[in-house]
């Protein structure tokens, strides 16, 4: 398996852990606020393959304890389990990003341990998900079920929304609360804009508008909190 990008040290992209972000190329959504979209449409090129990332691994224990895995969607690949055991068996932690369309190697990897930690994006309401997420249309049948997923798990995990002035009012807050009613983390995270994004114009919304989404969220979820604003 190739990978298409290395973060070799993050303290943020996976509580708890100093860990290195791994970069998957691919996904099967198009949404017009992606800061990794040269991982979409094909224009990125891959810069080692898994061989020489364990060797990168291997060279590192003791400073980095945990491997975060993000994309585009990680769980397009099929030697994605495969990479995660080789890992495990290094003694590292493991997190997983997703975009939930993907349940079937969802459970494969919940079923054998793989990941220590996941964070799921919730895009939006279920009627503007599809929009959101720079498509026609949109079955949502396997973001519901990879939501299930998560939240029957027993593992840590967390739930969030880039938060988006053009995209996003109080009412799909509602809805989004609906949808993983019984959570325990829930994140809004504010858009911050970069030269990668492909569609033009979109900002946050105002410190006020995200407070009264996050009071929003704590009607269904145990924390709700914001990130990405000062």
């Amino acid at each position: 398996m190739k990978l298409y990008g290395l973060q070799k040290m993050t303290l943020l992209d996976f509580p708890g852990h100093v860990a290195c972000t791994v970069f998957l190329n691919g996904c099967d959504l198009r949404c017009p606020f992606c800061h990794n979209f040269e991982l979409v449409d094909g224009t990125a090129k891959p810069i080692m393959d898994e061989e020489e990332f364990l060797a990168f691994l291997a060279k590192r224990k003791g400073l980095l304890d945990g491997v975060a895995f993000t994309g585009g969607e990680p769980c397009l690949h099929s030697g994605l389990p495969s990479l995660m055991r080789r890992i495990r068996e290094m003694g590292f932690a493991v997190k997983l990003d997703t975009n939930g369309c993907h349940p079937d190697m969802l459970e494969a990897i919940l079923k054998e341990g793989l990941i220590d930690y996941a964070a799921m994006d919730i895009k939006n309401s279920p009627e503007k998900y599809a929009v959101t997420c720079g498509l026609e249309s949109m079955d949502l049948a396997p973001i519901r079920r990879s939501i299930s997923l998560l939240q029957n798990s027993g593992i840590d995990f967390e739930f969030r929304t880039t938060v988006i002035e053009q995209f996003h009012q109080a009412e799909d807050f509602e809805a989004i609360g609906k949808m993983i009613q019984g959570a325990k983390k829930y994140f809004l995270q504010a858009f911050t804009d970069r030269d990668t994004v492909p569609y033009g114009g979109l900002c946050a919304p105002s410190r006020e508008a995200m407070e009264a989404y996050r009071d929003i969220m704590l009607k269904y979820t145990d924390v709700a909190e914001i990130r990405g604003m000062d």
